[in-house]
């Protein structure tokens, strides 16, 4: 089992999975974060910090069949680290992706980042690799989900991710954020309160996102 703090990830690098290197992903990440492969990572692929990392899950994974489900039950059931699963959502894939949905979001309660690619899915790797140096280096011993939901609110990788979301501009992604402080508790919210933050359409179209 990956316990937060087990893999010591020094400030600003991101250390990968030795399956990955000489993908897509890991070129497009070569030069813009300073990654370091490495063995035995398990059911990791990405390490971004000392308590946040990555479980890639591609187009062919999602085609091939549950093994991937088996690898994040795994996880989640034997890690105390904070794991973010991003998805390969293709035209190929697309029909397994409400599966994945119910199964990362509903059942084992992670956070769930759909891209079209591995270009894109580096692009958000970068983004959530300078909010973990920037949390850290704003308390390094905090717990990450007790500071205040203002103070994450300048967090600009945020506020783009949150703006993904269809029917979200940048006006609506502040108000979610102010009013549930994180991508966990927006995750988790219920179509009434976000009904409260953004009417009766656009908390629609987030739910179903």
């Amino acid at each position: 089992p990956v316990t937060a703090g087990s893999i010591v990830v020094p400030y600003g690098h991101v250390i990968g999975n030795e399956k990955w290197r000489g993908s897509e992903v890991a070129q497009r990440l070569q030069g813009k974060v300073r990654l370091i492969f490495e063995d035995g990572l398990g059911l990791v692929d990405f390490h971004l910090s000392n308590r946040t990392c990555i479980l890639l899950i591609s187009e062919a994974d999602l085609v091939a069949g549950d093994e991937f489900k088996r690898r994040l039950v795994r996880f989640r059931n034997a890690s105390s680290l904070r794991g973010i699963v991003i998805v390969e959502k293709t035209q190929i894939s697309d029909q397994y992706y409400l599966g994945v949905q119910k199964l990362v979001v509903l059942e084992l309660g992670m956070v769930l980042l759909p891209v079209a690619n591995q270009g894109e899915a580096s692009q958000l790797i970068i983004q959530l690799v300078s909010f973990c140096v920037r949390e850290q280096s704003r308390d390094r011993g905090a717990n990450p989900f007790l500071g205040k939901p203002r103070a994450q609110l300048a967090e600009p990788a945020l506020l783009r991710t949150v703006q993904h979301i269809p029917g979200v501009g940048k006006t609506k992604a502040l108000l979610l954020l102010q009013q549930f402080g994180s991508i966990h508790r927006l995750c988790n919210a219920s179509i009434n309160e976000l009904e409260e933050v953004v009417g009766q359409t656009v908390a629609q179209q987030i739910y179903t996102f």
